[in-house]
């Protein structure tokens, strides 16, 4: 029997250099399955708007004060450990096949914590940025989701006019609003009266999803949620 030749080649390379667990470096997998069982999830009960861990009333004290302009945003794991690894190779080492074990996570959370929406929408990044790194991780975590729970992913029409600074360089929450403050905006109407959920790699003031939410409500979609693979605090 023939063996395709895509095929062929990735039985050579796994054969020449065998794949390693970025955490614990055994061979086999990316990411193992002890490691990513021992990651620290946000586990229920949660604040029903921001998805943080909270035992108290239905919203979070930052919720009931501040609330961010979203219909509601859920995150799997904590940013630390074997998750802030994993999405550091996945951005800048270039180890994009992270993103398949990374989104089966995100499929496993969203079936013990829905998460309502109808579309996939990446959060994007600026073309200049976009031609430095050669691809976008949330467009690539979006589409091995949208495959893996049947869920159609959209992209070019959320767009990035404003190429802002990282915001890993803002050192508070208000700068990092004022930083990607209308960076965004919807470049056709083709996600008009859908139900979104945004997709990013790692929340931490959600000033991000925030001013993406603002460019997708003036676009006319009915909802936006936002689901992340990590979240920072």
């Amino acid at each position: 029997m023939l063996v395709p030749s895509r095929r062929l080649s990735g039985v050579l390379l796994d054969l020449l250099f065998p794949q390693r667990c970025v955490g614990c470096q055994r061979e086999g997998q990316l990411l193992c399955c002890a490691c990513s069982s021992a990651a620290p999830r946000l586990q229920p009960p949660l604040c029903r708007h921001c998805g943080m861990t909270w035992s108290g009333s239905s919203l979070c004290h930052a919720c009931r004060t501040h609330p961010l302009k979203l219909d509601g945003l859920r995150s799997v794991f904590y940013f630390e450990g074997v998750i802030r690894q994993s999405v550091h190779h996945l951005k800048y080492s270039n180890l994009r096949a992270l993103a398949m074990p990374l989104a089966l996570l995100m499929r496993e959370y969203l079936e013990t914590v829905p998460c309502p929406g109808e579309i996939l929408v990446p959060v994007p990044l600026h073309q200049r940025r976009l031609k430095e790194r050669g691809y976008n991780q949330s467009a690539l975590l979006a589409r091995e989701l949208g495959r893996l729970a049947n869920l159609p992913m959209l992209e070019g029409s959320l767009v990035r006019r404003r190429d802002t600074p990282p915001q890993a360089k803002t050192t508070s929450a208000e700068e990092r609003r004022r930083n990607v403050a209308e960076a965004f905006a919807c470049a056709d109407l083709r996600l008009k009266g859908r139900e979104v959920i945004l997709i990013d790699d790692v929340a931490t003031t959600g000033a991000t999803l925030e001013a993406a939410a603002e460019a997708l409500r003036n676009a006319g979609t009915s909802s936006v949620w936002a689901l992340t693979l990590a979240r920072e605090i």
